[in-house]
């Protein structure tokens, strides 16, 4: 008896609803073989869940077995059934030119080929070939063209994101936070929030996350190249990437805030990641190379520690080693320096910020007080058209068109009212908050008890700290850096020079307008 292999497979949900299930294909394949006396040795099976990969598996498995077994015969549905592209038709051509007796029967196509078979036999399979190859690359081309629209949409296409689950039917599925028992979620967030203190590599991250609770699906630790994704992922600040487009229209309800992810990046770019590091340094991380740019790193000699240019790559003259002791009163000069060392003038310039916190307050509540009129006047309208519309006066094509003209400046009046509101609360604490952390920084530093606290001082006063010549050039955060310019200049108000050509540009005053201070 002549031995058989059948090979089926459902690309699509839909093709398996309608008919072409494996289950209807192997029916009829095995009654082929019956009705022809084979004998069935094997069945390849290809589902509808399967991915990619999985298809080139079973298919590359069906081949290796037609060459090494004595099977002759493949039974197959249709051509479009196991192979759409030139590569897997030549593999297939390839096996039956090395025997006569090797077949391929397309039982509903009614078509054989082998080796010797008939020209117009072989042109009718080239035909289904490229009408099952213009097919996949169509329904390729489709699926792109809606996940390209659900993106634009604001809806991620990607298969697969920790912490998350899709729900919904194919094509229309959403993301949802998994808050399930066991969910990923809690970890994903407590991951950003330790990270972002600046005390932790990812490897002492994923052990004291691993200690918390958080383990891989083989009960293990979660790997550092998998923390690394996550905490690079801007899908958890409500964004995502798609296609090499960053896309902020998200609808997906975020992990964390938009203020965290960004702390995290800068944490993370500014890190030697997945090296173990033997010891912590004050200033890891925070210090560049004034000449060449390259981070600053630390290393113990003689029980000290040290801060040098990793020069990698290039030709940066900076051989000198800076000593923590050295940096370390550096900086806290840096910080003395920012200092109004005139107490009358520091509780002038006090109650300047808070007069100027008092007016713009004030100024902001006359817009909110304006707006609210505005509010009002609108909705007042819209009563009037609604009336209108009811006893006749005007169309109901008028009335869509002007309701959905109030209702779209309704909408912006209130987004106003609302970002004026919250602009208030800020304004309110910001200015003064920044100053008297100018004034009271060097004593704060020099009182930290731990390293950890020091450097978190240094990060809400330094963006960057710059080396060079054994000397620092440190770039403040926003807000500092107004403070810093004052004390350069020892200028707390801002004031002309009675010499223009001598004078620079002009400072904005520090109590003034809508500056941080």
């Amino acid at each position: 008896m002549t031995k058989a292999i059948i090979f089926s497979r459902v690309s699509t949900k839909e093709q398996a609803e309608e008919g072409y299930s494996l289950q209807s294909q192997v029916k009829l394949l095995q009654e082929y073989a019956d009705k022809k006396g084979l004998d069935v040795v094997q069945r390849y099976l290809v589902p509808e869940s399967a991915r990619g990969k999985q298809e080139r598996t079973l298919f590359n498995a069906m081949l290796r077995d037609l060459q090494k077994s004595n099977v002759t015969l493949l039974l197959v549905e249709k051509v479009d059934r196991i192979t759409r592209n030139f590569k897997d038709a030549v593999l297939l051509n390839d096996w039956l030119e090395e025997d006569e007796e090797r077949q391929i029967h397309f039982v509903k196509q009614n078509l054989i080929i082998h080796k010797n078979s008939k020209s117009n036999e072989k042109f009718q399979w080239d035909i289904h070939l490229v009408l099952a190859r213009q097919y996949s690359n169509n329904l390729s081309e489709e699926a792109s063209k809606g996940m390209l629209q659900k993106a634009e949409e604001g809806w991620c296409p990607a298969s697969q994101k920790k912490g998350y689950v899709s729900v919904g039917v194919t094509g229309k599925k959403v993301w949802q936070v998994d808050d399930s028992e066991g969910s990923e979620a809690p970890y994903i967030r407590r991951a950003f929030l330790l990270y972002d203190t600046g005390e932790h590599t990812l490897r002492s991250l994923t052990q004291q996350l691993y200690e918390e609770g958080w383990t891989s699906l083989r009960g293990g630790k979660i790997g550092n190249t998998t923390l690394h994704k996550v905490l690079k992922d801007c899908f958890y600040c409500g964004e995502f990437m798609w296609k090499g487009k960053r896309y902020t229209n998200a609808k997906h309800e975020p992990l964390i805030s938009k203020e965290l992810f960004d702390s995290v990046q800068e944490k993370l770019n500014r890190k030697v990641d997945g090296k173990c590091r033997k010891h912590h340094f004050l200033f890891q991380g925070m210090c560049k190379c004034g000449e060449c740019g390259r981070t600053v790193v630390g290393q113990k000699q003689k029980g000290h520690s040290y801060y040098n240019c990793t020069r990698f790559n290039t030709n940066c003259t900076q051989r000198k080693y800076l000593r923590e002791e050295k940096l370390d009163q550096q900086v806290i000069k840096v910080l003395k320096g920012l200092q109004c060392t005139d107490k009358r003038m520091l509780e002038w310039v006090r109650k300047a910020l808070k007069e100027n916190h008092k007016f713009e307050i004030e100024a902001r509540d006359k817009r909110i007080d304006a707006l609210q009129c505005e509010e009002k006047r609108l909705v007042k309208r819209m009563h009037v058209c609604y009336e209108d519309r009811l006893d006749g006066g005007i169309t109901k094509e008028f009335f869509k068109e002007k309701n959905e003209e109030y209702a779209m400046q309704l909408r912006k009046v209130r987004m106003n009212i609302k970002q004026n509101i919250e602009a208030n609360k800020k304004y309110m604490n910001l200015g003064s908050a920044i100053f008297e952390l100018a004034q009271a920084s060097a004593e704060i530093y020099v009182s930290c008890p731990s390293e950890a606290e020091k450097r978190e001082l240094l990060h809400a006063v330094f963006s960057n700290i710059k080396i060079k010549d054994g000397n620092i050039v440190p770039d403040y955060q926003k807000g500092i850096d107004l403070v810093a310019v004052r004390a350069k200049k020892n200028d707390w108000l801002g004031r002309r020079d009675s010499n223009p050509r001598m004078a620079g540009p002009e400072p904005a005053a520090l109590p003034l307008g809508d500056s941080p201070m």
